[in-house]
């Protein structure tokens, strides 16, 4: 571990050598951004319009379409909109949640007609987030939440840039670049003295997470091992082909660069539908299984009776990996009633929004489009969404410990020299990011509030 991370100049953790499409960005705060890693995302986002003929838009009750998107309001409506209190913008959405749960459809289009007019997607943290949210409320009594969602997941990028906005929310948002290190530096360390890797991702998006650590593999003083990387993706994105040929063609690059050998190949299938006879498995490779941010969309025991979930973990665990990581959101949306698990996200999400603001100015085009296009359609589907439609099914760490401890997994505990990096890079983009080190994993959070989990299994 010691000559992986820190002989070779720590490059684990440094920032990505390979020519960015990211530019100086007059938008960010000087004083809040770091001046170190720019690590590109690991999610294919791209840039869609929440409205389109084909996708059914909830109505207000006054039965006008609902508007999310960043036009410019009247220079009245913007201070109207900026006198609302926080407080107030927070208990106008939760009596909307209470009324609908009720049943009390006519208080609750009296109350959406009210909160429409103390949201904003320029406003502060909670009136933005309420935007949002409120669009979710209104999809769950029009039941249109699945179109939309669905539709904001199929649409085709109007670009084939590795650069997206998801890229801007990790550059902004640290915990999921950091929970990836955490990840990385596991893998790394079960994997130091190997010669023939086989990393299996099974959310392999851009790829852009294995960036630092090919580059750790390949400055090894003993030389470079055998790389192979299995990137499965989602195939119901239009974009999934040409996004897992951009990332072999990231990868190839790489291994050109650095001189060290890699393969890799892209499986275009469900994560529950993996086979071990998919995989390709090799004798004589060490095998590292990658979950970041894909557990959560598979669905178990209270979805489906043949509990995909548990199941998929029981297939991994019967390929014998040397480890396993896991990064998902910390936060408990799957089996919660639909009021508890408005208040859930109402919670995690304020926490996320209070956060870009640290970073992005209010008035930045590109917060609206990053908070537009990376975080609405998962607020959507949690709150509008029911049964297999509600793909957005977050668990806390603890739960995940209980799936993974019944798949036969015991934990790995995560690198303490890693640990430290990151809470030390943490610092660079605000005081007020956390660092919890719980039982071998690692979780990050704004304030108070946890918000990704990061651990490894073997």
């Amino acid at each position: 571990m010691r000559h992986t991370l820190q002989e070779p100049g720590t490059v684990l953790m440094a920032p990505d050598t390979v020519k960015s499409t990211t530019s100086t960005d007059p938008e960010l705060n000087e004083n809040k951004q770091p001046q170190h890693t720019k690590q590109r995302s690991r999610t294919w986002t791209h840039k869609t319009q929440l409205e389109s003929p084909a996708i059914p838009q909830p109505q207000y009750a006054s039965g006008g379409h609902m508007n999310i998107s960043h036009e410019v309001r009247p220079e009245k409506r913007v201070r109207e909109v900026r006198k609302q209190s926080g407080n107030n913008v927070r208990q106008l959405l939760i009596d909307c949640a209470e009324a609908l749960s009720e049943n009390k459809i006519e208080e609750f289009e009296l109350l959406v007609e009210k909160a429409h007019r103390a949201v904003s997607i320029s406003g502060e943290p909670i009136q933005r987030l309420g935007a949002y949210m409120l669009e979710g409320l209104v999809a769950r009594h029009e039941s249109s939440g699945t179109n939309i969602y669905h539709g904001l997941r199929s649409r085709k990028p109007e670009s084939k840039e590795l650069l997206s906005y998801m890229g801007i929310l990790y550059d902004i948002c640290p915990y999921f670049k950091f929970g990836y290190m955490a990840a990385n530096g596991a893998i790394a360390d079960a994997l130091k003295n190997e010669d023939r890797i086989h990393i299996i991702d099974f959310q392999i998006a851009q790829g852009t997470q294995w960036i630092t650590l090919i580059q750790a593999l390949a400055a090894r003083p003993s030389g470079p091992p055998h790389v192979r990387i299995t990137g499965i993706n989602d195939p119901v994105a239009e974009y999934t082909r040409d996004g897992l040929q951009l990332v072999e063609k990231m990868l190839l690059e790489m291994s050109n660069k650095f001189s060290i050998p890699l393969e890799f190949r892209g499986l275009s299938v469900y994560g529950p539908e993996v086979t071990r006879e998919m995989l390709d498995l090799r004798t004589g490779e060490a095998l590292a299984v990658n979950f970041t941010l894909q557990l959560h969309h598979t669905p178990d025991e209270s979805v489906d009776v043949n509990n995909p979930r548990d199941g998929l973990l029981r297939m991994v665990k019967g390929l014998s990996p040397k480890v396993t990581t896991l990064v998902e959101q910390e936060s408990n949306t799957n089996t919660t009633p639909f009021l508890t698990r408005f208040m859930e996200t109402l919670n995690y999400y304020s926490a996320m929004f209070e956060s870009i603001d640290a970073t992005l100015k209010r008035d930045s085009k590109k917060r609206i489009d990053v908070e537009q296009h990376c975080l609405a359609k998962d607020i959507v589907n949690i709150i509008a969404c029911e049964d297999k439609d509600r793909v957005e099914r977050h668990e806390l760490l603890g739960k995940w410990r209980s799936r993974l401890s019944m798949a036969g997994f015991k934990p790995y505990p995560l690198s303490s020299y890693v640990n430290s990096v990151i809470k030390t890079l943490l610092s660079y983009y605000s005081d007020t990011y956390t660092v919890v080190e719980k039982d071998g994993a690692l979780l990050l959070g704004w304030k108070n509030r946890n918000l990704i989990s990061a651990s490894a299994w073997h």
